[in-house]
């Protein structure tokens, strides 16, 4: 059996990342692949534990020291119990959200350095990496109008901080896609659902040419 394909979904807060994971989950499974949906933080009963903690409204927060940790902590244990063996059984993981999340908010927000990043990384996941990083790109407008549309005053205590932070966070994450290209697709996620879908459709055409 050939391994499965990951494919991560990486954007800031109002990207629409959670609908375009469920919209092309739907279409692949509708080509006869096997998919998995998870999420991060999150996506084993350990890993949502430790997503209360880094998200939840109560208490003060964690410094970005703290966050990076716990994050690393949720994503060995998402990898290990979950990810891995989707793979290893041939199916399509759909991740919203992975190591480049970390990156971008607790390394280009937070200020901590990449590599002390990744190397958490190599030590609690082993460098696992997807195959394609889909980063949905809006327009700070646009995400601003989403957020009050589905948030209303209540964010998170992540996707509530201040707008230089989101600032930082979307900066990385271009950096990131432009030293990476053959891992990252850029995707507008400016205008209607559908079309970001398609969009999305269009960056994974060469991987499932090349599907059973």
């Amino acid at each position: 059996m050939s391994p499965g394909k990951f494919i991560s979904l990486e954007g800031g807060e109002g990207a629409g990342k959670s609908t375009q994971s469920r919209l092309l989950a739907d279409a692949l499974r509708a080509r006869g692949l096997g998919v998995v949906t998870t999420r991060e933080p999150g996506g084993t009963p350990g890993a949502e534990r430790i997503r209360e903690l880094l998200l939840g409204l109560d208490g003060e927060g964690w410094n970005p020291r703290a966050e990076a940790l716990l994050f690393a902590a949720a994503r060995s244990d998402h990898v290990e119990r979950l990810i891995r063996p989707a793979l290893a059984e041939g199916k399509w993981v759909i991740c919203d959200r992975f190591i480049d999340s970390t990156r971008a908010y607790q390394g280009g927000g937070g200020g901590l350095d990449d590599e002390d990043i990744m190397t958490l990384h190599r030590i609690g996941s082993r460098g696992l990496l997807p195959n394609l990083t889909l980063l949905i790109e809006i327009s700070p407008q646009v995400a601003a109008e989403r957020l009050a549309r589905r948030d209303g005053d209540e964010a998170d205590r992540i996707g509530g901080r201040g707008a230089d932070y989101h600032a930082r966070v979307a900066s990385a994450f271009e950096r990131f896609a432009k030293a990476e290209p053959m891992r990252f697709a850029r995707i507008d996620g400016n205008g209607a659902i559908e079309h970001t879908h398609q969009q999305i459709l269009a960056a994974l055409a060469p991987m499932l040419e090349h599907t059973p």
